[in-house]
């Protein structure tokens, strides 16, 4: 199953692509504007083929996103059917349409989520906020604990136990105590310490159960006094909720969609401080604010393989979570879209309005193009830095 939800979560993040480009591809041709490529993934080119319209679609063998290539993408084109000659008003059409598909899709699934059964995502104890809902028109639909991380040579991991394993039920003298939450593992683990007891858990879609024996108090009390604190069971709980809608999943749907969108730019914030804090503490010497620097910036991005790790976890979860995720992916996408850097479509837009507005005439071809290069320079570095740090991160 959980190859299964894997690759369905692969097949839709690149439909998230796709739907970003033909968003673009759709506003250029209701604009008059001339689509020359549709392309998925970054040059180098693996395949291609022109259609009859001659427009060319091609697979790419960087799967870092994907492009429409317009005619005359430069501002300074004037000629018929090209970018440069539309409109302004045209011109920020077909540069945020992608975006705009992004957000619809977003809203979309969430909506639907809600309707089926939310996921909690955010809570105050981790983000500062409680995920939104209306509070009249919300239920818990289902509750169930997950196996975030299992201790090395811990009871969990002789009774088989993997990380994101559903936690079911503890046995042990003729009781049973169903894992709803995580403070019924805790308790049921803490009134069993020393024992042996049955483990029910769900992995992957089956279930077992596993009889191992708990930790001692003895060994445990102790050692949550040191920096490698144990647990009866050794493992690291982590509560999933889901909660359904009825007439308010579009208003959810918006409401969580604006607090994801206000933490995603608070979370670049710090990104940038902690790039300013690593570059500051490389020229000046400065270890410690290098570090510290470094783990700020690092902890709030992700690049491929953090898309793709988180994919792969999502599958052992389910789907409603899997969804969720390819939402927030789609809400992310968006926001990185628009942000000002000149290889994405908000810097693209950025530049033309500026010229305009600033210089009062359109850049011209050369410059323009240096300004592009320089960010995909900048962009493709920043890529290659992140997946770097994922590396670290993950293997």
């Amino acid at each position: 199953m959980q190859i299964f939800l894997f690759i369905i979560a692969i097949l839709l993040f690149t439909g998230l692509v796709i739907v970003h480009e033909w968003g673009h591809y759709f506003a250029a041709r209701r604009n008059d504007v001339e689509v020359e490529e549709f392309g998925l993934g970054f040059p180098p080119k693996a395949w291609s083929k022109k259609t009859k319209q001659g427009m060319v679609l091609s697979l790419n063998w960087l799967p870092i996103g994907g492009f429409v290539k317009l005619k005359g993408e430069h501002d300074g084109d004037k000629r018929k059917g090209s970018f440069g000659a539309a409109s302004l008003g045209a011109k920020t059409k077909i540069m945020l349409a992608g975006v705009g598909m992004n957000l619809l899709i977003a809203f979309f699934l969430f909506t639907i989520l809600a309707l089926l059964g939310m996921p909690k995502l955010l809570t105050a104890d981790q983000f500062g906020q409680d995920q939104f809902t209306v509070k009249s028109d919300t239920h818990i639909s289902k509750q169930e604990v997950l196996a975030r991380y299992v201790e090395p040579n811990s009871p969990a991991e002789r009774a088989g136990l993997k990380g994101f394993d559903k936690i079911v039920a503890i046995s042990a003298g003729g009781q049973t105590t169903n894992v709803v939450q995580p403070d019924d593992l805790k308790k049921a683990t803490t009134r069993y310490a020393g024992q042996k007891v049955s483990l029910t858990y769900d992995h992957n879609g089956n279930t077992a159960t596993r009889d191992v024996t708990l930790r001692t108090k003895a060994e445990v009390l102790p050692s949550l006094k040191t920096d490698n604190p144990k647990g009866y069971l050794g493992v690291e709980p982590y509560g999933l909720q889901f909660a359904r809608s009825t007439w308010s999943a579009p208003i959810t749907a918006a409401g969580l969609s604006w607090q994801l969108t206000e933490l995603s730019f608070k979370g670049l914030g710090h990104a940038v401080a902690g790039l300013g804090s690593l570059i500051a503490g490389s020229v000046t010497g400065n270890h410690q604010a290098r570090v510290s620097g470094q783990n700020q910036a690092s902890s709030q991005v992700g690049g491929p393989i953090a898309i793709v790790k988180t994919l792969w976890i999502t599958g052992s979860i389910g789907y409603l979570y899997l969804i969720a995720i390819i939402a927030i992916i789609s809400l992310t996408l968006a926001i990185f879209n628009v942000l000002p850097i000149p290889a994405l479509d908000g810097g693209r837009l950025f530049l033309i309005l500026f010229s305009r507005v600033v210089l009062k005439k359109p850049l011209s071809r050369l410059v323009e193009e240096k300004i592009v290069a320089a960010g995909m320079v900048i962009l493709l570095t920043l890529t290659v830095l992140i997946t770097i740090v994922d590396v670290r991160r993950f293997f």
